[in-house]
């Protein structure tokens, strides 16, 4: 396709709705700088690469989105991709275009590789959002042309996008309800995620289509006879199969075939007011048989999302169940829009940024909450993982709606109790509270709420404030967070002093005379986050810095690491060399010749075996030990391990992972975290750039040496983790 005609197919998208010349031609001012900046470069499929933010912007155009929008999204990628900067999109557009251009920069630089990367990048994610929803929703719009074109990437590349838009975009354009994105993304990302689920359900979909479609026709057409014979005359009725997703989830999920899924088909009634949606629902079930238990009223309880629609699951004559939804023009509108139907781009309306924000907050509580905890993370000391723990358990995933006793929604996560609705109303409420009613009746802190409960929350302002039980009780994190705040600020003062005692009895000991001031601190400890004396005291006491650091750092006598770990390695040998026992027991034979063998390195827990060698008496190998089949099966014998074992064996891992500088130093600390001995180590970087880490450690039991295997497996970079055997 030419750049004209790539144009145009722009300008036509957003001809029915955006007709402001002036509007129009900072779009076209914003195709040419996109398509000059990007001119040169190609997508994988081999298309010039302005075919993408144009699409990203007709996508966008589907929503009606304004103007700002969709220059924002002509240039979504010209500052992370080309020489544009910054300052020369806020010259040629504004500060609003600019800022729109940054959030999306930002976010498209984000990775999801790691948990710890995952939860600061969806911090990163939901704050921008906070800022300006329109930043997530252009991101949105980019990630669903991205997995239109996935057939162009090469496999991995596929299943790690359609995963991550699994896990990230699609939830996220769910709760923003935007269904008609929100299904096309889930319906491309299974494809890639999990191939053979998504031919078998789109196969048994297509399979009886047929068959299905004209059951909707049918149903439709007895519903507007129905209709026709009442008073309600202007509706719309349209039917449709559910999306493959949404089958797939209940078939892996709730684990149900295909044949069990009775709601595949879903009809939509569509009228002009509230009255008339409760009107049709009465003529329907005055005519067909409504399934119990299926009836749903989210007209007069909204979902979280501003979702509004009735729900009913219906019996047809020929046996077949359908689900019926009955809606106004304007809950359709959102049903298929979600948010993006409330700032639908209208040329005869304008108001700015700030105050269509706070007219989104009003209509979705969600994101109105997600705003207040924005604004309050500047004045926490909650890291990015637990901020996270907080949108995604509190808000994302919340599936628990009770009333306060003024009839207001509150949303919760699944088994909430009163502590978490007081900590939602607000802090101060959280922490003066001594009591609940549910439902006029007192309950204990740990009641666990129901959808439905009315709460209410009785306060002292002379309350001691929560305890660390309340840990205990608060299911939300954010509850939780805030309990944490509170303790660690009546903890602060007693903390200090444990410090600063903790560091005299150290510098006594040390007979360090020299004493500490905030540039000393400064120097030795900026990178631990503390630039004074008393944050430095504060945390010896809370037991993240040790006294014999600070110390060694005053007399100028660090201890080398390097120091360090040949000590204990020479000390963990002296414990393998000290012990004769082995800990192994042979029935029949009470003192009998044993020896572990060098190859496999068994410890307790092990399965193992005996072999009776020639020159060494009983040789006892690991069952895993490659060396076995070699071994004569008539000179093979059982061997156990005894019940009472107090030693530790040697046991080796073999560590594979990236070649950086670090890694080795990151293995050791793990190892040393885990209060176990390295008794040799040594590492060694292969052609293909891999490090590969050889640890011989001393050890108790199989148990211990798992969990360490476990602990390793955590961290970055590292891509395998086994017994090592010679």
């Amino acid at each position: 396709m030419s750049f004209e005609a790539l144009l145009d197919t722009l300008i036509e998208s957003i001809s029915s709705y955006i007709k402001r010349e002036s509007d129009v031609e900072l779009i076209r001012k914003a195709y040419f700088l996109a398509r000059d900046k990007h001119r040169g470069q190609m997508r994988k499929s081999g298309d010039d690469y302005i075919t993408h933010p144009v699409e990203v912007a007709r996508i966008l155009a589907g929503l009606t989105a304004g103007p700002g929008t969709i220059i924002a999204a002509l240039l979504h990628d010209t500052v992370e991709d080309t020489d544009l900067k910054l300052d020369d999109v806020e010259k040629e557009f504004g500060t609003e275009i600019r800022q729109l251009v940054d959030g999306v920069t930002k976010i498209s630089k984000l990775s999801f590789t790691t948990t710890t990367s995952q939860a600061e990048n969806h911090q990163k994610m939901l704050l921008a959002m906070a800022k300006d929803i329109r930043v997530v929703i252009i991101k949105i719009a980019d990630r669903l042309h991205n997995v239109r074109t996935l057939d162009s990437m090469p496999p991995d590349k596929q299943y790690k996008i359609a995963r991550e838009t699994l896990e990230i975009y699609a939830p996220i354009a769910h709760r923003l309800g935007i269904f008609r994105v929100k299904a096309e993304l889930e319906d491309r990302s299974l494809r890639y995620t999990d191939p053979p689920m998504y031919y078998r359900v789109s196969n048994m979909i297509q399979a009886k289509r047929t068959e299905r479609e004209a059951s909707i026709e049918r149903v439709i057409a007895a519903i507007k006879t129905l209709f026709g014979k009442s008073e309600l005359l202007n509706f719309e009725i349209k039917g449709r199969i559910k999306n493959i997703y949404s089958i797939y989830k209940k078939m892996v999920r709730d684990n149900r075939a295909f044949e069990d899924i009775y709601d595949l088909l879903a009809v939509r009634i569509i009228v002009n007011r509230i009255d008339e949606c409760y009107q049709a629902l009465g003529l329907i079930h005055a005519n067909y048989t409504p399934i119990p238990r299926r009836f749903k009223d989210y007209i007069a309880v909204p979902k979280p999302n501003m979702y509004q629609s009735l729900h009913t699951t219906l019996l047809a004559e020929d046996g077949t169940l359908f689900e019926v939804q009955i809606r106004t023009h304007e809950m359709d509108a959102i049903a298929e829009y979600g948010v993006a139907a409330h700032w639908a781009y209208k040329e005869n309306k304008t108001y700015s940024r700030e105050r269509e924000q706070f007219e989104i907050a009003q209509k979705l509580k969600w994101y109105g909450e997600l705003m207040k905890m924005s604004e309050d993370e500047d004045e926490t000391d909650a890291g990015a993982e637990e901020f996270v723990d907080t949108i995604k358990g509190d808000i994302l995933d919340a599936n628990v709606y009770v009333f306060t006793p003024k009839g207001e929604v509150i949303e919760l996560p699944k088994g909430s109790t009163p502590i978490d609705f007081a900590y939602r109303i607000h802090t101060d409420i959280g922490h003066r509270m001594v009591g609940a009613l549910v439902n006029n009746r007192i309950v204990t802190l740990d009641y666990t709420l129901k959808t439905g409960d009315i709460v209410s929350v009785k306060i002292n302002k002379n309350s001691v404030g929560p305890s660390e039980d309340w840990l205990k009780i608060a299911k939300s994190a954010h509850a939780k967070h805030k309990i944490k705040s509170y303790l660690n600020k009546q903890n602060r003062d007693q903390l200090i002093q444990l410090g600063k005692d903790m560091l005299e009895r150290e510098f006594v000991a040390q007979k360090v005379t020299q004493s500490l001031d905030d540039d000393f601190v400064v120097q030795y400890f900026e990178k631990n986050m503390v630039t004074n004396v008393q944050d430095l005291y504060l945390e010896v006491g809370k037991g993240m810095i040790s006294p014999k650091t600070v110390a060694s750092k005053l007399l100028g006598q660090e201890v080398d690491k390097s120091v360090f770990l040949q000590r204990q390695m020479e000390k963990a040998n002296r414990q393998l060399t000290t012990h004769s026992e082995t800990g192994v027991v042979i029935e029949g034979l009470s003192t009998p010749q044993i020896k572990l063998a060098n190859c496999c390195s068994p410890i307790p827990g092990d399965h193992i075996l005996g072999y009776v060698s020639k020159h060494s008496g009983i040789v006892i190998h690991a069952d895993f030990c490659p060396n076995i089949k070699n071994l004569e099966d008539n000179r093979q014998i059982e061997a156990f391990w005894s019940k009472q074992i107090n030693r530790k064996y040697p046991a080796w891992l073999k560590v594979v992972g990236t070649n950086k500088p670090t890694l080795l130093s990151e293995v050791v600390n793990v190892v040393n975290a885990a209060s176990v001995s390295i008794a040799e180590v040594n590492a060694r970087t292969t052609a293909n750039l891999e490090m590969i880490i050889k640890l011989k450690v001393s050890i108790a039991n199989h148990a211990l040496l798992q969990q360490l295997m476990l602990n390793l497996k955590k961290v970055t970079d590292i891509y395998s983790v086994e017994r090592d055997v010679k």
